[in-house]
């Protein structure tokens, strides 16, 4: 007869097979519904398993943590805050519960429950469990919440995005495939005539369906607009690389605007990007202009290295000024940028809505950004929760290698109308860059807009005068086939 102690090893081998598997298949974890669904299904099965096999409660210790161990081992070789060791900041908590907090909703949990009433049944099958009615009731009673826990979970990640009808129109979520990977987008338009509209959000990783829903929807009005989740980002999960690079994101841009074309029957769509966007929207523009009726860069970057060091002395500046001493003696002793990962840049991106604080009064956005946009019905509860994670391991894989780029010697000429929009409030470094860079610029048509009373997020911001400016550039670029 086996003894106890060593039936508890016949719970490991089932969840090792499913970590090992699910860390390929699912390397960040699940990022749709199905992936999602699939995951606690099979989570919960190879947790039954590992209870039976074992008749022992101890498989609900064995099976998860056999699991962890597994899917950490498959996906060692990715990079990135949300699968490295865990950082004690900020965002390291975030990324924690955003990433293996949530894959440990989807796989633990049901591994857990699955196991403990595995066990039961097993441990009955031969007689009972040995133990007192009111531990038996006990541990019965708290497997039981546990099991609750995991339907209201099932249930929430169970719904699916949608995105609300227009009559005559076209509004759609859709994917595009490219090098045989996912990308999500949000398709829009009151006429599916118009002029077709690219909306590229601001990071890697990066997603804006959310603030595009809630502060432009008047610019469906005028064209069919695509808002396109970036790689990594919530609808674009698992088109994540492994080791992002510049020009893969460039070309998934152009992958993107190339399916538009072909979708709507357009010679050459609009783009408008944002941000760090800006940067593979004004290179695909460069390389491709015979896609593009138009640029628009809002907050557009020219030197990501001199504009965050302009940033930093203004940031320690800032926090001398405001008796914040222990934050400048750290960034001061930490030295200026560029930085090798997201940790050493965190004191720089948490600290820029107050150290470049202005008068919001009168603005569709404040200053949470992005975050504030998170009830968007087209982002399932999944992908809000996913949304900081794609957000940081995007940031922090490919930002730092990007600090070589310079517009001014890179990009001198544009064969496109070319608009670049600022907030009055955006940080100042970037505008003098911005300013450099323009004086030289050479395009058909080139327009500086400054939008008042706005910052970096001009266009969420301020949104009347942006899709005033957007319903211009149309106009102005009717002559360019479409």
């Amino acid at each position: 007869m086996v003894r106890p102690a060593v039936r508890v090893l016949f719970a490991v081998p089932p969840p090792v097979l499913w970590g090992l598997v699910a860390g390929w298949w699912t390397p960040r974890g699940p990022g749709a519904v199905g992936p999602a669904l699939v995951s606690i299904g099979v989570s919960l099965a190879v947790g039954l398993a590992a209870g039976w096999l074992s008749r022992s409660r101890w498989a609900m210790v064995a099976a998860p943590v056999a699991y962890a161990v597994a899917v950490e081992l498959a996906r060692i070789r990715l990079r990135g805050p949300s699968v490295d060791r865990p950082h004690l900041s900020g965002f390291g908590v975030v990324v924690l519960l955003t990433g293996r907090g949530v894959h440990g909703m989807l796989s633990l949990l049901p591994l857990l429950v699955g196991a403990a009433y595995g066990a039961g049944i097993a441990r009955r099958s031969v007689g009972g469990d040995g133990r007192g009615k009111v531990l038996r009731w006990a541990g019965r009673g708290a497997v039981g919440v546990l099991a609750a826990v995991l339907v209201l979970v099932t249930v929430g990640v169970a719904v699916p995005a949608r995105t609300d009808r227009i009559p005559g129109g076209i509004a759609e979520l859709a994917t595009v495939t490219t090098a045989g990977r996912d990308l999500g987008l949000l398709i829009r338009g009151v006429e599916p005539a118009a002029p077709v509209l690219l909306v590229v959000p601001g990071p890697p990783g990066g997603s804006e369906i959310g603030s595009v829903r809630r502060h432009l929807a008047d610019l469906e009005r005028h064209f069919v607009v695509a808002t396109w989740d970036r790689a990594g980002a919530p609808k674009s999960w698992s088109a994540f690389p492994p080791a992002p690079t510049l020009d893969g994101e460039v070309a998934d841009l152009v992958a993107v605007a190339e399916h538009l074309r072909r979708r709507f029957g357009r010679d050459r769509v609009h783009l408008l990007a944002h941000s760090g966007g800006t940067i593979p929207g004004l290179l695909a523009v460069q390389r491709r202009p015979e896609l593009f009726a138009s640029y628009v860069g809002v907050g557009q970057v020219v030197s990501l290295r001199e504009a965050d060091i302009s940033q930093h002395t203004d940031t320690v500046a800032w926090a001398r000024r405001t008796g914040r001493a222990d934050l400048a003696d750290r960034m001061s002793a930490q030295g200026p940028p560029p930085y090798q990962d997201i940790w050493a840049y965190e004191p720089l991106l948490t600290n820029e809505p107050a150290a470049f604080d202005f008068d919001r009064s009168g603005n569709s956005e404040g200053v949470g950004g992005v975050v504030e946009n998170l009830g968007a019905p087209e982002y399932t509860l999944l992908e809000k929760a996913h949304l900081l994670p794609g957000f940081i391991d995007g940031w922090d894989t490919l930002y730092p290698r990007l600090q070589g780029l310079d517009f001014r010697a890179e990009v001198r000429r544009l064969d496109v109308p070319t608009y670049l929009v600022d907030g009055e409030h955006e940080v100042p470094g970037r505008l003098r860059l911005l300013d450099q860079w323009y004086a030289q610029l050479q395009a058909p048509r080139k327009e500086h807009v400054v939008i008042p009373g706005a910052g970096h997020r001009s266009l969420f911001q301020r949104p009347g005068p942006f899709v005033e400016l957007m319903t211009r550039v149309r106009a102005e670029t009717e002559g360019v086939p479409r």
